[in-house]
């Protein structure tokens, strides 16, 4: 099909239709700092096909790629071992043409691997039910806040200081189209969370809460004080959980309480993959189902009494709902979910809580450990694969200085947080399966020498 594009008078006439006087109108809402005030500096007009081959190349070969180094690398997506097996069978052809079910009886196949899906999900994040995925951690944050919001008839959230900025980002952007007032803080450097100051801020006018477990610095509290401070108050409990392998060691969130259970899924089955595409996780209280967005598969008999599955919930836009829809989410990350349920079932249950005893043990190891470097102090006093640690000059410094030794030492919270200067020495350090001990050993040596 050949490119033909529109005209000077073409565009006038969309711009006219849509009461915008120019394309720039279009961009008023994305911050001046992140718009380009004129072409990249350095990049040509045009370029054949092979010159755009060999500079891309170029520029590849610059990464210091998570396979090739000492990772510590975290904070929402995590280095773990995908077997083989994934792969190969989430290429298979039945499972990597079927985008999703907009026909979905005929997609049999398709069905019973977000049903099977979907069981998984409720059982790990402790809930009745889970819906066939959404597209990642972040978005299913924010949905589970509007679902709050249509359940209970208010507009306040309260988000927790220990819930990923990211997360936090994304629900102010969506906020603005909705009225919802989200209240919030950064985190403090100390191993106590935020549970009693968000048990103190609830009131009459508050939707939900929403707290990450375990939080940004790798934090873990007991939800059951939480969930019962909400449950009184007429508000929900919405649980966060970036982090599923931490739930083959340490109790679900829906089994303290948490009314919905969102979380980010890339560590199990799905790749660092440059960011993406992810998976997001959600689920929720039976009594709750009809307001959860997204869709949800079912089992049932056909005709001929044989075992079946069918689209048995969606509250999407492009469906029957329409105006009604929960939420305009526009697909299911399938693929992504199909490689988590993979993996998730080569693992079983007894091999989930003994990859999640692997992770813990290696992160006490490297957190023993860096703790004796001089100029370091641990945060935490509770943690799963992922933990705070305080230097004496500012993080962001020593990470870059770091990786140019060859060692990704974690992510600062300078970077993170970076109006929050009584923080810039944070770094959280991640530690999984991966991890050897000569990595643990590189970063505490390669810390020794920075911070001396």
């Amino acid at each position: 099909m050949r490119y033909l594009p529109l005209t000077d008078t073409d565009r006038q006439a969309m711009l006219a239709t849509i009461g915008a006087a120019s394309i720039d109108d279009l961009f008023v809402d994305v911050p001046a700092e992140a718009r380009l005030a004129g072409p990249i500096a350095g990049l040509p007009a045009h370029a054949s096909e092979l010159a755009v081959e060999r500079h891309m190349t170029a520029l590849a070969r610059q990464n210091l790629s998570a396979g090739e180094a000492p990772f510590f690398l975290g904070a929402g997506a995590y280095r773990h071992h995908v077997p083989a097996s994934v792969d190969h069978l989430i290429q298979r052809g039945e499972f990597l043409t079927a985008y999703t079910p907009y026909q979905p009886e005929i997609a049999q196949g398709t069905l019973q691997v977000l049903f099977e899906f979907q069981t998984q999900v409720a059982r790990l994040l402790g809930c009745d039910v889970a819906n066939a995925s959404m597209y990642d951690g972040s978005t299913a944050c924010w949905e589970a806040i509007g679902m709050a919001r249509r359940i209970t008839k208010r507009g306040k959230a309260l988000l927790s200081s220990g819930l990923h900025p990211h997360y936090v980002s994304v629900a102010q952007t969506m906020a603005k189209f909705t009225g919802d007032a989200l209240v919030h803080d950064a985190p403090t450097l100390d191993a106590a969370t935020d549970i009693d100051v968000l048990i103190a801020a609830i009131d009459k006018d508050t939707s939900c809460v929403v707290v990450q477990y375990p939080d940004i610095l790798g934090r873990i509290a007991d939800l059951t004080p939480l969930a019962d401070a909400a449950h009184a108050a007429g508000a929900l409990l919405v649980a966060v959980v970036t982090e599923p392998v931490a739930l083959g060691a340490i109790k679900a969130p829906g089994a303290m309480g948490a009314d919905i259970v969102v979380g980010e899924g890339q560590s199990i089955g799905v790749g660092l993959q440059f960011g993406g595409p992810y998976l997001g996780l959600f689920a929720c209280k039976q009594k709750y189902v009809r307001q959860m967005p997204g869709r949800l598969c079912g089992e049932t008999v056909d005709a001929a009494g044989k075992r079946g599955f069918v689209l048995t919930l969606s509250t999407r836009e492009q469906h029957i709902r329409r105006e009604k829809a929960t939420s305009n989410i526009c697909t299911n990350s399938g693929l992504c979910a199909l490689a988590f349920s993979i993996h998730m079932t080569l693992l079983g249950e007894k091999g989930l809580r003994e990859l999640a005893a692997l992770n813990h043990a290696l992160a006490c190891e490297a957190a023993d450990r860096l703790a004796r470097v001089p100029g370091v102090t641990l945060v935490n006093d509770s943690f799963f694969n992922e933990f705070t640690l305080v230097l004496n000059k500012d993080a962001r410094e020593a990470v870059r200085n770091l990786a140019d030794r060859g060692v990704l030492a974690g992510v600062s919270l300078g970077r993170l947080y970076p109006k929050a200067p009584e923080i810039a020495g944070g770094l959280i350090v991640a530690v999984t399966e991966t991890t050897t001990v000569e990595d643990i050993e590189a970063l505490a040596t390669a810390l020794e020498e920075e911070l001396a």
